[in-house]
């Protein structure tokens, strides 16, 4: 949770909204030697918990095939930046991921986006 919360720091939360706005959270893990597998069952059962969040749209999680020890996950959340922060970080299932990926990754890198263009599904707010 520290390392989100000081992604974070600075940013002001507001209450959901019922608009169509969406976020976009691309983060990338780097994963230890040794340790994907156990990360990857960590990170599958935490989206467990979170796939039946009211805001949820959809989650793609994915290997880099250039770097072994690499995984990313894509999720789309009804919402904005804010509200994902008030409404989804302090969820009591994340502490419990949070804690254990100590042990697990060397980094993270977290990239929030806003759709603005969808081809070929429906899964953002966005049509073009």
């Amino acid at each position: 949770m520290k390392k989100i919360k000081e992604l974070i720091k600075g940013v002001e939360c507001v209450v959901m909204s019922t608009n169509n706005n969406q976020i976009i959270l691309n983060i990338r893990f780097k994963i230890k030697p040794g340790k994907k597998e156990t990360f990857r069952e960590s990170l599958f059962a935490m989206i467990s918990n979170f796939k039946s969040e009211p805001a949820f749209v959809n989650a793609i999680v994915s290997d880099d095939l250039d770097h072994s020890d690499d995984l990313v996950i894509y999720e789309i959340w009804q919402g904005t930046r804010e509200s994902w922060i008030q409404y989804e970080l302090n969820k009591p299932y994340r502490a419990e991921y949070e804690g254990a990926l100590t042990n697990l990754i060397d980094d993270r890198i977290v990239s929030w986006l806003e759709p603005v263009g969808e081809w070929g599904s429906t899964l953002t707010n966005v049509r073009r």
